[in-house]
């Protein structure tokens, strides 16, 4: 179960969120019953959480909550269902990096979203062959989702 709630003045589309949370389990072999929640924010919000959890100040882009610590399956042995965990996303954070990036405020937080979920699943980019097989990844899911939906 995805459960994508929008707590901030931005307009998104929750129901693409959840697809695009869906996709991302799908194609990681987790359980279609995983359950799975994605929470936007505000600034206020997201700085507390950042300061709180991470000790850092500040807001950030993105937080992840892993709960059992569930990891990829495969085609053969798909990941059983469980509490996959909580992903925060903050919109005005995504908005400013997405203008810095180059591209729309929703692809961002699409980016976010996928990035948040590669981390419940254990995924990290503390080392650079850890960052460099993350975001290939993060890429490929985000690419092959974008294309499916057009």
């Amino acid at each position: 179960m995805i459960d994508v709630n929008n707590e901030t003045d931005a307009e998104l589309d929750e129901a693409e969120f959840a697809a695009l949370a869906a996709y991302v389990l799908g194609e990681m072999h987790v359980a279609p019953d995983a359950e799975l929640a994605i929470l936007f924010v505000d600034e206020a919000a997201m700085e507390e959480l950042h300061v709180k959890w991470m000790d850092e100040p500040g807001s950030t882009d993105v937080l992840s909550f892993p709960m059992d610590e569930l990891r990829p399956g495969t085609s053969d042995l798909p990941t059983p269902a469980g509490l996959l965990g909580d992903i925060v996303v903050c919109p005005a954070v995504a908005a400013r990096q997405a203008k810095n990036a180059g591209h729309s405020a929703e692809e961002e937080m699409l980016l976010l979203t996928t990035h948040g979920i590669l981390h419940l699943l254990g995924y990290d980019h503390a080392e650079p062959d850890e960052e460099k097989e993350m975001f290939e990844l993060q890429r490929r899911l985000l690419l092959t989702f974008l294309a499916q939906r057009s």
